[in-house]
């Protein structure tokens, strides 16, 4: 008895399922030697690099240096030095003042401070008077002219200070001497500042 194939062809079933195996064999076989290497399968990328032009721009600053002569920058040293000695001194003397507007000094203690104070004001006239300044420097003379005059001002002031001690007034003299003196000396600080400033810039 003759069998019966439904299927005269049988191949058609049999291949697709070897193409199948081929390929599930192949993707097996390439990932287990990634894995077992440890390689990257790396897809290239192409991108365009773009590279800017950086624009420095020249912030330098070009300074100027002006050295001044050694007997210039010595005079300004030196009537720096005396609006210090200046300011010291201008203490003294409301500090003696102070003393006998309280009575903590008697009357003759109070001449004797106001002796002391006048006779260190006659030495700093000599002080800021010589040598002064190079007669070079026209500036600097002018200027020097100005202090020279107010620091004998104050010494006058000084004076006329003890003189209102001694007055028979209550102390108007006094007052009023005490007023300029203060002018006159904030007037001497503020000018060896403003001359030192000057020429320092």
């Amino acid at each position: 008895m003759e069998t019966f194939n439904p299927d005269p062809k049988p191949g058609r079933i049999v291949l697709p399922l070897v193409l199948i195996g081929m390929i599930a064999t192949t993707y097996t076989f390439i990932n287990r030697v990634a894995t077992n290497n440890d390689l990257d399968i790396v897809v290239e990328d192409t991108t365009v690099q773009t590279i800017a032009e950086e624009i420095v721009e020249d912030t330098s600053t070009t300074t100027t240096t002006t050295t001044l002569p050694d007997d210039y920058i010595s005079y300004l040293e030196e009537i720096n030095g005396e609006r210090i000695v200046a300011i010291t001194l201008g203490e003294e003397v409301l500090q003696a003042n102070d003393n006998w507007d309280n009575k903590t000094v008697t009357y003759q203690e109070a001449k004797d401070e106001f002796d002391v104070f006048i006779a260190k004001w006659d030495e700093f006239v000599e002080t800021i008077s010589n040598p002064g300044p190079p007669s070079t420097y026209a500036n600097l003379v002018t200027s020097h002219e100005e202090l020279k005059t107010l620091v004998t001002l104050i010494y006058e002031d000084t004076v006329e200070l003890k003189a209102g001690l001694e007055s028979s007034d209550t102390g108007e003299r006094r007052a009023a001497a005490l007023d300029s003196f203060n002018e006159n000396l904030d007037q001497l600080i503020e000018k060896i500042s403003e001359v030192v400033a000057t020429a320092s810039s």
